[in-house]
Order: structure tokens, then sequence, then C-alpha cells
């Protein structure tokens, strides 16, 4: 299992939040959720995008952002925001192997004080005119660079 861990800010979308967890059973990585939630965790349709490998997730819930930072600071781990406003692409950051990577709302992202708390913010590079990729797909992307970087550890 590796040391790399995905966060979702107060995630929007059941089915984006169980593809996530399936894609974290797949790669070894735990996954965090920053709550509020828009849905409820137990969610049918979170359970059916997430299938039998939510089982294999370990996942931890976080009643708040403040709390998380709490949790964060007590594990001393880098904070990467995925964000459409960074200025570096995810490809040229260099990760590390107990980074936590943070992907915001599918509809609004993260707040600024989010955004500003981020050791680390990493771009996707899209087509002029596109507001942003679906946040399961992100997510993928982004953790596979950081494992490939950290030799999958």
């Amino acid at each position: 299992m590796s040391a790399l861990r995905i966060a979702l800010y107060q995630p929007d979308i059941a089915g984006n939040t169980g593809t996530i967890l399936r894609l974290a059973a797949c790669l070894g990585l735990s996954v965090d959720i920053i709550e509020p939630a828009g849905f409820d965790i137990s969610d049918r349709s979170l359970k059916r995008a997430g299938m039998d490998y939510l089982a294999a997730v370990t996942l931890t819930r976080h009643v708040s952002w403040d709390r998380f930072e709490e949790w964060r600071a007590e594990g001393g781990r880098r904070l990467v925001l995925a964000s459409t406003k960074a200025a570096g692409l995810y490809t040229d950051f260099a990760y590390l192997p107990d980074d936590i990577l943070l992907f915001g709302r599918e509809s609004a992202g993260v707040p600024d004080r989010v955004h500003e708390t981020a050791d680390g913010r990493v771009l996707i590079p899209m087509v002029e005119g596109q507001r942003s990729i679906n946040v399961a797909l992100s997510a993928a992307m982004i953790c596979g660079e950081a494992l490939r970087q950290t030799g999958f550890a």
C-alpha cells in the first residue's frame, strides 16, 4: 500500500467519488473525504460506482476542513492541490511518496483559504475555452504521475 493519499474536498457527485474510491483500491491509495459532502456517503450511487472495491479502500472521513488540517499537521504531510488556477503543470511537479493529493468540489473547486493552504498546486493543461476535466479523471492522471515519479512506493 502506498503512503500517497487522495483527499476530496466536499465532493458533490457520488458517482465521481465512487470512481475515485475504486481507483484508490486498485492503486493501493488511501482516501480522505473532507465533509460536508453533497450527498449521503452511504448513497447507493456511491456504492454502485465503487462496486465491490469499496471494502478494499482505507477511507477516512473528516467532519470539516479545520479537522482535516489538524490531522494533516500531526502527520506533517504536504498538500498538493489540483487546480485550474495553478501555474505549474502536474507533470513538472516533484511529488513525494507521502503527499496528499487534494481535489476540489466538482461544482466550485476549493475556497481561496484552502487554495492558499496548499504546499503545491498543479494544473492539467487543457484546450482553451474548456472549464475542467472530470474530477475522477483528474485524480487518475495526477495519481498516475505521482506514483510514476515515486516509483510506485
